[in-house]
């Protein structure tokens, strides 16, 4: 496993060279990618070029978001779709095969199992483009029971939910975005994790729940640093994930105000640190 910093997360978007001097001062090992802005700059530069600038910071590439919203409409599904190779393409090319994308836990249109025949239609050719270049899938499944009060039906927010919808697309790269927030809130336990081998982890986020409340009253957007509050027992959690063998990146994803009202470079120290303290 690496530590790797997630911009997106920490509210930080810098030029590819900050943002690759911002995660090796605060010894990160890798730096998730930003796909839109790299497409760009490599149609400026060239993929080597992007490739060395990888290595002469010493910083590695991390995962990735699927740049292909598979809730969108048909000719926006169709047309991100028919981009996808170029973004994975790119990604590979710099070391990175760990993509992830979201799975909403309700829907206000469809039952459960229509909704289920909607994801498989639409995420088997982005999960297949995606075999085709090397890349695995991690499907992140949503925990919080707030998120889906007041829908009309649920959707999948377990892992074992989540981990069905991947052996349903049948293309062999699929498994999980495994959060420790959405596993604590989803209800899970250790032995979920320890089920699992190291092909079904495609990439990993930790964090911590809010103190004072309940696991069925935490909300999606207010999380802490790993082993802030101690709810979420971030070691253990880190430590049956290496058990697994997996070995992909690891990435901070705290929806904190008191984080973001940092700058960016105390931000990405304060989020290395609080992974050094829950590293096996």
């Amino acid at each position: 496993m690496f530590r790797s910093l997630n911009g997106g997360a920490l509210g930080i978007s810098l030029p590819l060279d900050d943002m690759l001097g911002l995660a090796h001062a605060a010894s990160f090992e890798g730096l998730d990618l930003h796909l839109p802005n790299l497409l760009d700059l490599a149609a400026r530069t060239s993929v080597q070029d992007l490739k060395d600038r990888f290595g002469a910071s010493g910083v590695r590439a991390g995962a990735w978001s699927v740049p292909v919203d598979h809730g969108a409409d048909d000719a926006s599904y169709q047309a991100a779709l028919k981009a996808l190779p170029r973004a994975a393409a790119l990604a590979h090319a710099l070391g990175s095969p760990w993509c992830c994308t979201v799975i909403r836990p309700f829907s206000d249109q469809w039952d459960y199992a229509a909704n289920l025949e909607h994801h498989v239609a639409r995420l088997r050719p982005v999960a297949q483009v995606l075999a085709d270049q090397g890349c695995r899938l991690g499907l992140e499944f949503i925990g919080p029971k707030t998120l889906r009060v007041g829908h009309a039906h649920a959707f999948i927010h377990t892992l074992d939910e989540a981990l069905d919808l991947g052996a349903r697309l049948g293309t062999g790269n699929v498994g999980l975005l495994l959060d420790a927030y959405h596993w604590y809130t989803s209800h899970a336990a250790l032995q979920d994790i320890q089920k699992l081998s190291a092909r079904d982890i495609v990439y990993v986020h930790v964090n911590d729940a809010v103190a004072g409340r309940a696991i069925d009253e935490q909300l999606d957007l207010e999380r802490e640093l790993p082993g802030a509050s101690g709810l979420i027992d971030g070691l253990t959690f880190m430590r049956t994930v290496a058990g697994t063998g997996f070995d992909g990146p690891v990435a901070v994803e705290p929806f904190n105000a008191a984080v973001l009202g940092l700058d960016p470079p105390d931000r990405a120290r304060v989020a290395c640190e609080s992974l050094a303290r829950i590293w096996p």
